[in-house]
């Protein structure tokens, strides 16, 4: 799959949220998607999914199949789990028995026939993560996978990730709590400045942004490159 040059805003003359994105989507892989917050992560990942199409360049390759969850799993609907899972199967063309699979692998198949409404937020957000993962898509994309979730799913998800890449899935995974920290053979994105800077970086390495006074700027890089890191300004 690939990006060419892409951009993106919300509405015309608002600010780009990304320009001139050019990125290749390996697939088996695990990608995460880091930045602070409002850098565009979330934009990246809907453009990826096909949520939202770019405003310049193009997308191409696609897979056919996409698995999306988003941050916030839309819960106020009048459905039970098991009947909203088995309705988007049904679009999906697939058997519910994929959605049971997944609800006890996640540890969520003693709530399936709870109402969405009447879920906690982590619940809920585990009903987002399965009917993403119905059909073994060729794309899976994450946003925020981690949020809200109990210590066992957060413990065992990123190698249930790590399982689903090795059949052949591009996995693409915003995460700013670090669930995928030490998961071996990660590639890393980082969305800064309208732009997405990829690579395999090694596992001892991290990139952060700090935000000081325009006048502290210089001698914060001064320092920060006195002591063997690698900084620079915006």
């Amino acid at each position: 799959m690939q990006l060419e040059q892409v951009a993106f805003r919300y509405r015309r003359r608002a600010p780009w949220v990304l320009r001139d994105v050019t990125l290749t989507v390996p697939r088996g892989r695990v990608i995460e998607v880091s930045g602070a917050n409002g850098a565009g992560k979330s934009t990246l990942l809907r453009l990826l999914a096909g949520i939202v199409p770019p405003v310049r360049g193009r997308v191409s390759e696609r897979p056919a199949r996409v698995g999306y969850a988003p941050e916030r799993f839309p819960a106020a609907q009048p459905f039970s789990a098991s009947d909203y899972l088995a309705h988007m199967a049904k679009i999906r063309g697939v058997p519910f028995a994929g959605a049971a699979d997944w609800a006890e692998r996640l540890g969520f198949a003693g709530l399936l026939g709870t109402r969405l409404p009447d879920l906690s937020k982590g619940s809920a957000h585990k009903v987002g993560l399965i009917q993403a993962l119905l059909g073994s898509p060729g794309l899976l994309v994450l946003d925020e996978p981690f949020a809200g979730l109990d210590a066992d799913t957060r413990a065992a998800l990123p190698l249930l990730l790590a399982d689903i890449a090795t059949g052949g899935t591009s996995v693409v995974v915003s995460d700013h709590q670090a669930g995928l920290r030490e998961l071996p053979g990660i590639v890393r994105w980082q969305v800064s400045g309208h732009k997405v800077t990829t690579g395999d970086l090694p596992d001892e390495y991290a990139i952060v942004e700090v935000t000081v006074p325009v006048d502290e700027a210089g001698t914060l890089v001064d320092r920060l490159t006195a002591d063997g890191y690698r900084a620079r300004r915006r």
